[in-house]
């Protein structure tokens, strides 16, 4: 649902600007003000689950997005519509670090644990192609507003499970540890600044002053957090969960996976529906081999290995797959046939994205003392939702610099619309050739940085510990594996 609603508005968007008089200037915030407060609170709500139980969060977090999604639907202006998609992104913020931290406690065998993470990459991963889909059916047949509406009863549903379902986990007044408020606003600023400097560069562009002060702004403002957590007894992020190299290593990875993956769904969507001329169904449609691939990766591949082969050697050559995905499409032009050019593509990036997030959502939280699982959930999330707003705007802002660029070299033909299609060809191609390096880059981060190795026996289901005690086998550089039994008493 969270990852979803950062897509379903995209196409519906068109209908709710016509219905709400939002101006082209303007309209952007209905996707701004979802990812502003979703990527720049996630430290917080993560850190807030840990404090004061995450079942308790989780479920606040679903009702608060349900009446959020509620409000967004029955707008009657954009400032409404605005507000309330800031509320999902608020709400987002607490439900997505919640959700990891549960599963990261609740399944603490290393066989239910990785068929637990391969079912969460696949819905994380299919979510915003589902959106897509979901998201022309939804304004064709219906309304845009059903596109918000949708979200009430399935939250609403999921918090009646979550209330009868998971385990009780509060946290009493006597042991709770004090919110690090200063990491807090820091923390949750500098990410606010970043996504809304990003933000602002698809309209105004990257030499704008705006953009680059709020970079740089976001940018001092980690740096000072960064040094005020070091000295912090009750951190907000505490930097040994970054500082561990598959930790960080895996963050990086998503990250720059990320950055790629936002940019295709924005230049497929206009190249299917602009140059291709797909309905809003149809190009929802287009995408679901997409889906399809990334469940099969997920769940039949990447669940099983997980257990039995070094997590590289997953995250890895997805992201190689990734990038030969993008490779393909480099070969895109105005006449490709959908099952020649872009089919081939999404299969390649399916897969290929299927085998990196499980395992870099394991590693997210492998290891972590429960009252940091939180935090150590929100790192991944914070690497996701930063990396798909930046590449949807460097990419956005690359892809248009090179089509004006194309058209300006021709222009006696430039007002052809034949032309002015070849042109957005042509952006799209050079944007998608930066994709595909970002995407190298990140195999080669993840084949240096992460060294983390299944211990003996978890293939089995268990790692052949005694209870209650350390496995012997290393699972990652100087840190011991430990046993079901072992990590089923540090959650109790």
């Amino acid at each position: 649902m969270i990852v979803l609603d950062i897509t379903i508005v995209n196409i519906a968007l068109p209908s709710a600007q016509k219905d709400l008089g939002i101006s082209d200037a303007d309209r952007q915030w209905v996707i701004t003000a979802y990812t502003l407060a979703f990527g720049g609170l996630l430290l917080l709500g993560g850190r807030l689950g840990d404090l004061f139980g995450r079942k308790r969060v989780f479920t606040i977090g679903l009702l608060g997005f349900a009446l959020a999604s509620a409000i967004g639907g029955a707008a009657n202006g954009p400032t409404m519509l605005f507000a309330a998609r800031a509320l999902q992104g608020a709400f987002g913020a607490l439900l997505a670090p919640s959700a990891l931290g549960l599963l990261s406690t609740t399944f603490t065998d290393p066989k239910e644990r990785s068929t637990a993470f391969g079912i969460f990459g696949a819905i994380a991963g299919g979510g915003a192609a589902i959106g897509l889909l979901l998201g022309g059916l939804l304004t064709e047949y219906l309304n845009w507003r059903w596109c918000l509406f949708v979200n009430t009863p399935i939250a609403i549903a999921t918090a009646f499970a979550a209330f009868s379902v998971l385990t009780r986990d509060h946290i009493g007044k006597e042991t709770r540890t004090r919110l690090d408020l200063p990491g807090a606003v820091l923390g949750c600023g500098g990410l606010l600044a970043i996504v809304y400097g990003t933000s602002e560069a698809v309209s105004r562009g990257w030499g704008d002053w705006l953009v680059l002060g709020s970079l740089g702004l976001g940018v001092l403002l980690l740096v000072v957090f960064v040094l005020v957590e070091k000295r912090t007894p009750h951190a907000l992020l505490p930097l040994h969960i970054v500082a561990e190299r598959n930790r960080g290593g895996g963050a990086l990875s998503v990250g720059l996976a990320m950055i790629g993956m936002f940019g295709l769904f924005l230049f497929l969507t206009y190249y299917l529906q602009v140059i291709k001329h797909f309905s809003p169904v149809m190009s929802g449609v287009s995408f679901l081999p997409m889906t399809a691939a990334i469940v099969i990766s997920s769940t039949g591949f990447a669940a099983r290995l997980m257990t039995r082969v070094p997590s590289r050697n997953l995250i890895g050559p997805g992201l190689l797959l990734a990038a030969a995905g993008m490779a393909w499409l480099t070969q895109m032009k105005v006449d490709s046939p959908w099952a020649g050019m872009v089919l081939p593509a999404e299969l390649l990036l399916g897969f290929g994205m299927g085998l990196i997030f499980m395992p870099s959502m394991s590693l997210a939280t492998l290891g972590v003392a429960p009252n940091e699982a939180g935090a150590a959930s929100a790192t991944i999330n914070s690497a996701q939702q930063v990396g798909g707003s930046f590449g949807t705007a460097l990419l956005n802002t690359i892809a248009a610099s090179a089509t004006a660029s194309w058209l300006a070299a021709r222009v006696t033909t430039a007002g052809d619309p034949a032309v002015q299609a070849q042109g957005a060809v042509h952006g799209y191609v050079i944007a998608t050739w930066v994709a595909m390096g970002i995407l190298l880059l990140a195999a080669l981060i993840a084949f240096v940085m992460i060294d983390h190795r299944p211990a003996p026996g978890e293939a089995a289901g268990a790692t052949g510990g005694a209870p209650g005690t350390a496995a012997e086998a290393p699972t990652s550089a100087g840190a011991p594996a430990q046993s079901p039994a072992h990590q089923q008493q540090r959650s109790t």
